[in-house]
């Protein structure tokens, strides 16, 4: 049996916030492993992202984008058992299908003299993450 409950958070006044999230998580141990070819992955990665996990960028240009958390929980949620690594600009994300696993990599590059960022190392890898992550299909809709 396959349990799974909704994760409803609002964010409070306080000073401390709660992540504003809408996924399903499954509750039962089986669900954790392996257990689906790697297409159903990549059908599931396409599907339109919830709106309320798109933000808006900074720019005038209108350009949305998914952030680094909302695609590492959708990552853990339709890629149980994925996996990512740096190596100097390139991220590399490996997803593991139960009958083969593949892997996408991209850069991402951020100006010092922008000012829009504080840490443009971690900025870059975000970026980096994302677009390796789009390149299997999460949000990929987003960059047209």
């Amino acid at each position: 049996m396959f349990i799974c409950t909704f994760l409803l958070f609002k964010e409070s006044s306080s000073s401390s916030s709660v992540p504003n999230t809408n996924y399903v998580v499954p509750q039962d141990k089986a669900s954790s492993c392996i257990t689906h070819p790697l297409a159903e992955i990549l059908r599931d990665l396409n599907k339109r992202i919830p709106d309320n996990s798109i933000k808006a960028g900074n720019n005038d240009d209108h350009s949305t984008f998914i952030t680094w958390y909302h695609a590492n929980r959708m990552l853990s949620f339709y890629a149980p058992g994925w996996c990512g690594e740096k190596c100097d600009s390139v991220y590399r994300v490996t997803i593991r299908g139960s009958d083969v696993e593949a892997h996408r990599e991209s850069t991402g590059t951020v100006s010092q003299g922008s000012g829009q960022y504080t840490d443009v190392v971690a900025a870059a890898e975000e970026i980096a993450f994302c677009r390796a992550c789009a390149r299997f299909g999460l949000g990929l809709y987003l960059y047209h």
